[in-house]
C-alpha cells in the first residue's frame, strides 16, 4: 500500500485563522498532496467554540476531520453539527453519564479515496478541567477499535509534561499523536522509537502578532491591572502552523515536518461580530 499523509493545522483561531487557511492550502496540497486534512477547530468561530457558518467554511475547502478542545461547547449550534456530521470530534475522555450523555464523538474513522485513519480528540487534566482519565480512556479506545487503518491523536492539553507523557504512554501504539491548545509551536517534532510521531504543540493558525489569537496590548493591561479586560481577535500578520505526517508500512510514520509561515493579505479586516 502506498504511503499515506497527513495535514494537521493546529489551532485555527477566528476568522483570520481561517482565511490564512484558505490562502495556504492551495500550495500545501499542491506540494505535499495529503491523503487527510484535519484542523483543531475549537477557537474557530471568533475563537470561542465552532458554529455551522464557520464549520461548513472549512468543510468547503476539504478538511476530512477536526478535533476540538475545552471550548467546545462554547457555541449552541455545536450540538446540531455533531448530531449531522461525525466528522467534527469532542475530547472522547469528557464525562457521559447514564442520565446525561455526553453528545458528540471523540474518535470517529475516516475516508480519503481508498484510504482510512482513526481520529482520536483527547483533552488533558493539569491546569484544565478535572475531567475522566485521557490515558485511560484513549487505552479503552485501542482496545475496541479492529479497524487496520494510521490512528492520529490530538493531545489538547495545557501542561507539556502531560503531552509529553502521553506521546510516550501511546508510543508504537498509534500513528501520530500531535498536541494542541498552547497555541505555541514547539520545535520538538520527531519520532519516538515505536514510529510514533510527536510533537508537543503544532502551534496557533491566526494572527501571528497577538497573544494566542488575542489583541495583545489587550491582554498586556489584563497582566498589568488584573481587571476584567474585553478581549478581541487579532488580525495583524496572519499565518499557518501545521505539520505534515507520512505513514508507511505497519501504520507506522515515517516523518513528521513542522511548518510554520506568514500568509499574506491587503486590508484585511473582521466584522464587527469577530467571527
Amino acid at each position: 500500500m502506498s504511503e499515506t499523509i497527513v495535514l494537521y493545522f493546529g489551532d485555527i483561531f477566528g476568522k483570520p485563522g481561517r482565511r490564512a487557511v484558505a490562502a495556504a492550502l492551495p500550495n500545501l496540497i499542491a506540494e505535499h498532496s495529503p491523503d487527510f486534512i484535519i484542523g483543531n477547530v475549537e477557537n474557530l468561530a471568533g475563537g470561542r467554540g465552532v458554529n455551522k457558518k464557520t464549520y461548513n467554511e472549512m468543510v468547503a475547502l476539504g478538511f476530512h476531520g477536526f478535533t476540538s478542545g475545552n471550548h467546545i461547547w462554547d457555541n449552541k449550534d455545536v450540538l446540531a453539527i455533531m448530531e449531522s456530521d461525525s466528522r467534527l470530534l469532542r475530547p472522547a475522555n469528557y464525562p457521559s453519564a447514564l442520565d446525561f450523555p455526553c453528545p458528540g464523538k471523540g474518535v470517529g474513522l475516516l475516508h480519503s479515496r481508498d484510504k482510512s485513519l482513526l481520529l482520536i480528540n483527547l483533552m488533558g487534566r493539569v491546569f484544565m478541567d478535572s475531567i475522566d482519565c485521557p490515558f485511560m480512556a484513549v487505552d479503552k479506545i485501542l482496545r475496541e477499535n479492529k479497524a487496520d487503518a494510521p490512528i492520529l491523536v490530538d493531545m489538547h492539553a495545557d501542561a507539556t509534561s502531560e503531552k509529553a507523557a502521553m506521546g510516550w504512554f501511546l508510543d508504537g501504539k498509534v500513528t501520530a499523536v500531535v498536541g494542541s491548545h498552547s497555541h505555541v509551536q514547539t520545535a520538538d517534532e520527531r519520532l519516538l522509537p515505536g514510529g510514533t510521531a510527536y510533537i508537543t504543540d503544532v502551534g496557533l493558525t491566526g494572527s501571528f502578532d497577538s497573544c494566542i489569537g488575542l489583541v495583545k496590548d489587550e491582554i498586556i493591561r489584563k497582566f498589568l491591572t488584573k481587571r476584567p479586560q474585553h478581549y478581541q481577535v487579532a488580525t495583524g500578520n496572519l499565518g499557518v502552523c501545521c505539520v505534515i505526517i507520512r505513514i508507511g508500512r505497519n501504520n507506522k510514520a515515517t516523518s513528521i515536518e513542522r511548518l510554520r509561515f506568514p500568509v499574506k493579505f491587503e486590508g484585511f479586516s473582521i466584522d464587527k461580530d469577530q467571527e
